[in-house]
């Protein structure tokens, strides 16, 4: 009967089962970058990257115009750049540069995650899309697993490759920087680590906000499934709160574990910790311990992955 229906036996490499999971983070991959909306906000991530990396470059072009014959008449012209100068120190390499990048390139990826969530997670609910999934040979982790993967990749491709080709800058510009992890404390104004130990922060805090993103990201598509509750959902956790912990704690001088309600703040916190600020360096200067700030981040991931446990089982599937 198979050879009068035509039917011919697998002859590849049967896989486990988990290798499903990147199809799936394919295929969302592929509904992202085929968005216009998606790509408006990766062009304003790209402009904010070449800020960071042409910065320094156009730091030494001002100096060089400033003792210009045209500018040298001007009294405010070394004022100018001495300002500049203050202004751009954050392009040093330094963990200053990591933090400031990574905290306004995270903003960036926040809105954009907001605006194209729906896409990844929500439709496949508000569409019955789930169903066809769970259908096949399947569990409800991989496809959470496969959802969760994409964002992954998106966070990363957006915060931690352009913060690791600024790393590379540094290092073909002076080899010391990647060779001697004292190399700021030794050789030019700077704080922090450099070399190997600032390499694995920049991973480690590329990867925090990755996987952090990707698990509220998956658990609030599944809720709010559309784009504008999604949007006022995360208005609410990345802004509303960040604003009501500033009140209560640097207005009407509450205890600084208020500040744990804000959750971005907590992931720049431990970021800071990773690219190894000082204590008294942490910002802000009223806040939690950075324990405190982990068990909040790592309680929040585990209600997440508890709701989207329970979400996934309530749907019917006929196998």
């Amino acid at each position: 009967m198979p050879n009068l229906l035509q039917y011919r036996a697998w002859q590849g490499t049967f896989h486990s089962e988990w290798w499903s999971v990147w199809p799936i983070a394919r295929v969302a991959l592929g509904t992202l970058v085929s968005r216009w909306l998606f790509r408006i906000v990766g062009v304003f991530s790209l402009k904010l990257f070449l800020m960071f990396f042409f910065g320094a470059y156009l730091l030494a072009w001002f100096e060089t115009q400033a003792s210009a014959p045209q500018l040298g008449n001007f009294a405010d012209a070394g004022r100018m750049i001495r300002g500049i100068r203050r202004a751009m120190q954050i392009l040093n390499g330094s963990q200053d540069t990591f933090q400031y990048f990574f905290a306004y390139q995270g903003a960036i990826v926040v809105v954009m995650l907001s605006l194209v969530g729906s896409l990844v997670v929500g439709n496949d609910f508000t569409h019955k899309s789930l169903v066809f999934y769970l259908a096949k040979p399947i569990n409800r982790w991989q496809y959470l697993a496969g959802k969760g993967l994409a964002v992954f990749v998106v966070v990363q491709i957006m915060t931690t490759l352009p913060a690791l080709v600024l790393f590379a800058q540094h290092a073909f510009d002076d080899w010391g920087y990647l060779l001697n992890i004292h190399y700021f404390t030794d050789t030019v104004d700077g704080k922090g680590p450099a070399g190997i130990l600032l390499l694995f922060a920049i991973l480690g805090y590329g990867t925090l906000l990755s996987v952090f993103l990707s698990i509220i990201l998956v658990a609030t598509a599944s809720w709010a499934r559309r784009t504008i509750p999604l949007i006022m959902v995360w208005l609410s956790l990345f802004f509303f709160m960040r604003i009501l912990a500033n009140l209560l704690v640097d207005g009407l001088r509450y205890d600084p574990r208020w500040r744990l309600i804000d959750l971005w703040n907590n992931l720049t916190m431990l970021g800071q910790g990773m690219l190894g600020f000082a204590s008294d360096d942490i910002q802000p200067k009223f806040r939690p311990e950075l324990w405190e700030a982990s068990l909040v981040l790592f309680g929040v991931s585990a209600l997440c992955l508890i709701y989207l446990n329970l979400r996934t089982r309530g749907v019917e599937i006929v196998r």
